[in-house]
């Protein structure tokens, strides 16, 4: 039977024996395939010979091979040596059904050293992309951009409001509100011309969410707060509520907020023309009855949401 945990030194070197004889009886199948048929006086007689030595080479692996696994299973297992310190000790608890910590304590090691490894391997690819992805600055110069960028996700509010300031005074058609019904963290009110208005919660410098309405639509709820829940009426502003919440995850840099706050209200601002662009694929103003309501993240040209794949 199996003995107790450790290591069966007897059973351990007739194990390594069982190994060196099966590796000779191996030797000794290849050996024969290389020899081949014998000279015999009849092919016939060649043939029964060859074949009856190849079986009895197979044979003898097979025997060899039975015994280093009865020899392996009397052997006994050693613990598994990992770097866990002290928690070593819990493999020579005895019950192991019971209270399988060790076993547990190997498996959740592995998991966060892999998970460790896949993390690292996503944030250099992210890395990668994410000045090709969100600096889009729409020529802005480096001048406007203030000296020192705080590090911290929990901005100011004075700083919040300057950034906000600035880009109200970046865009002449475009008048940002700026309030704090709930506290520190800002909400904007962004009229666009008179084409539509766009709720943007922020927390700190960072935008939440979005929704877009009609210019001649209601944004308040009926105690004068800024509706944040309640979508627009119109399809078409529905549609462009999507596409700014795809542009929310498009324009990602968290090192600098306030160039992302930037990026997103320079795509914005291409809404100017909602119902004036023509599709730049199709050529078309409108398409199963709305206008071309997707903005090219980088060029902000105008697309039917079908035309732009």
């Amino acid at each position: 039977g199996v003995l107790s945990p450790g290591v069966n030194l007897e059973a351990f070197s007739q194990a390594i024996a069982a190994i060196q004889a099966l590796r000779s009886s191996v030797t000794r199948v290849f050996d024969c395939l290389k020899d081949g048929m014998r000279n015999k006086e009849t092919l016939e007689g060649r043939e029964k010979g060859f074949v009856a030595a190849f079986q009895e080479s197979l044979h003898s692996v097979s025997r060899d091979l039975g015994e280093l696994e009865r020899l392996s299973n009397l052997v006994g297992k050693p613990s598994e040596n990992h770097p866990l310190h002290n928690s070593g000790l819990l493999s020579l608890d005895p019950v192991q059904d019971k209270t399988p910590l060790y076993s547990q304590l190997l498996q959740a090691y592995k998991w966060s050293n892999k998970l460790q490894y896949h993390a690292g391997l996503a944030s250099g690819l992210l890395n990668q992309q994410s000045l090709k992805r969100s600096a889009n600055q729409m020529g802005v110069s480096a001048k406007r951009r203030p000296k020192a960028q705080p590090t911290t996700l929990v901005l100011p509010p004075q700083y919040v409001d300057d950034v906000i300031n600035r880009i109200d005074r970046m865009f002449p058609e475009m008048s940002i509100q700026l309030s704090r019904p709930n506290g520190t963290s800002a909400m904007l009110l962004v009229t666009l011309g008179k084409v539509l208005k766009v709720i943007v919660v922020m927390r700190s410098l960072f935008i939440d969410r979005t929704i877009v309405k009609g210019y001649n639509e209601n944004v308040y709820t009926e105690d004068g707060k800024l509706d944040i829940w309640s979508k627009s009426n119109y399809q078409v502003f529905q549609k462009v509520t999507d596409h700014a919440t795809t542009a929310l995850l498009h324009y990602q840099l968290p090192q600098m907020p306030d160039v992302v706050v930037r990026s997103f209200m320079t795509w914005l601002r291409s809404y100017i023309k909602l119902f004036q662009a023509p599709c730049q694929r199709c050529g078309k103003f409108l398409q199963d009855g709305l206008p071309p309501t997707w903005r090219d993240f980088r060029t902000l040209e105008a697309f039917h949401d079908t035309c732009r794949q």
